[in-house]
């Protein structure tokens, strides 16, 4: 589904990434594991057209690093940033219909709302409340559910349970597990590296913006470089 062939960004002169070739299939939850600078939020913001770089991206066999962001956005590729990034005094329902805004389809549009109240049952409990009184756990379901409105085939996540307490963590990764299964790949950049393996099905190591290793969530959890630099209690 996705390709990235060499994919080279800059930051005026600061190499962010190097190089880096991946791909996710169709059905797949993908994560992208390394230590803060590593470049992991940098692929997530070339592959949405919000930097430049070399190399080829593409999406579905078509190329996808040419397009304008609304465009890969319409092609099917969504990205839920780090910071969640909601409109604080708008409520929930509000910032879910946002991610809905380059939809015509409206019968559609309430079907994948319910499916987001499903997914995450508080937010129907929460609709009409405004972004700025939830909780950490509710705005990433937030999050989340705004970028699912958009009709994904591709969901790119960027450290989703950062600052959670755990039990909304869990509730974020249950919540992404039963989005892969409901047919949406997932490309997860996450820094609970046990959390993430115990989830996706193959999984990249960054480090200063190259691909250092990659594998099945069960070949890098038991990857000794792994153990020790991400997984150590």
């Amino acid at each position: 589904m996705l390709e990235i062939k060499d994919l080279t960004v800059h930051y005026d002169k600061a190499l962010a990434l190097d190089n880096v070739t991946l791909n996710v299939e169709g059905n797949e939850v993908v994560a992208v594991l390394g230590a803060n600078g590593a470049g992991k939020s940098t692929l997530l913001r070339a592959i949405s057209g919000l930097v430049r770089g070399a190399g080829e991206i593409l999406f579905d066999g078509a190329r996808l690093d040419v397009l304008h962001r609304h465009e890969i956005v319409k092609a099917g590729v969504v990205h839920c940033p780090e910071g969640r990034r909601l409109f604080p005094e708008m409520t929930v329902l509000e910032n879910l219909l946002l991610g809905a805004y380059l939809r015509k389809e409206h019968r559609q549009i309430d079907d994948d709302r319910e499916r987001v109240y499903a997914l995450f049952p508080v937010l129907k409990e929460r609709s009409k409340q405004v972004a700025s009184t939830l909780s950490g756990g509710e705005q990433q379901m937030v999050a989340i559910g705004r970028a699912l409105m958009s009709n994904p085939k591709l969901l790119m996540l960027d450290e989703p349970s950062l600052g959670l307490a755990p039990l909304a963590q869990e509730a974020i990764f249950r919540g992404i597990k039963e989005i892969a299964n409901g047919g949406v790949s997932v490309l997860l950049v996450e820094q609970n590296a046990r959390q993430a393996l115990s989830i996706a099905h193959r999984a990249y190591v960054l480090e200063v913006g190259r691909v250092a290793l990659s594998g099945t969530n069960q070949e890098l959890a038991t990857n000794p470089h792994v153990r020790e630099a991400y997984l150590a209690p």
